[in-house]
């Protein structure tokens, strides 16, 4: 689990030890951040929120959502078409976040399941794909051997890294991160911090 800053200088350390590459990028990198969000609906929302669109839209849309009292299930559910397409969300988005809200998920059985249990239990809600889930799991569950391989950020970061001759795919993302267990979220949160520092913009919300 990752809980801590201090799990995270463990799971930087187990890299460092591992790979001549981490070891040399890591200190360029500083501190890597927690970003533990609290578990349940509203870190899900915030993953769907931000699927597909740039970390500015994302960021002023949930803050629309936030002004008009939009971050709860049951507020979501009595809310009109209308008022979530006032607050940025597109047809998708609102009928995604409309149809969790309404199915109403035991989230805290998430926390006692395995990683693949846990994965297949969310992508079976509407909207959420194997990246929702899995930004789920790093974030709101601070699971510590979770990649998202199929975040471009990563993949492109792992190219710079790694000067990889092309971006890598989510299949082949999971295969280089393979050594990096059981750390590979510290591992994803040390290739966005990485993005950043090479192209001087976020790489995920």
């Amino acid at each position: 689990m990752i809980d801590t800053a201090e799990d995270l200088a463990e799971g930087s350390a187990h890299l460092a030890s591992i790979c001549q590459v981490w070891a040399r990028i890591l200190p360029q990198l500083g501190p890597l951040p927690l970003r533990r969000r609290p578990e349940g609906f509203e870190a899900i929302a915030s993953a769907i929120v931000g699927q597909q669109i740039s970390i500015a839209a994302a960021a002023a849309i949930w803050q629309r959502m936030e002004a008009a009292g939009l971050l709860t299930a049951p507020a979501i559910a009595a809310a009109s078409d209308d008022d979530l397409r006032n607050a940025g969300l597109s047809r998708p988005k609102i009928r995604y976040l409309q149809g969790i809200a309404r199915a109403e998920p035991d989230w805290l059985d998430l926390r006692d399941m395995p990683d693949d249990q846990a994965i297949a239990t969310l992508v079976a809600l509407p909207g959420i794909g194997i990246w929702t889930a899995e930004i789920y799991l790093k974030f709101a569950l601070g699971r510590a051997d979770i990649i998202a391989a199929g975040d471009l950020a990563l993949q492109e970061a792992a190219r710079m890294m790694y000067e990889l001759p092309e971006r890598p795919t989510p299949a082949a993302l999971r295969d280089l991160a393979q050594p990096w267990a059981p750390w590979r979220a510290v591992a994803a949160r040390g290739l966005w911090a990485y993005y950043r520092h090479a192209k001087g913009r976020e790489g995920i919300t």
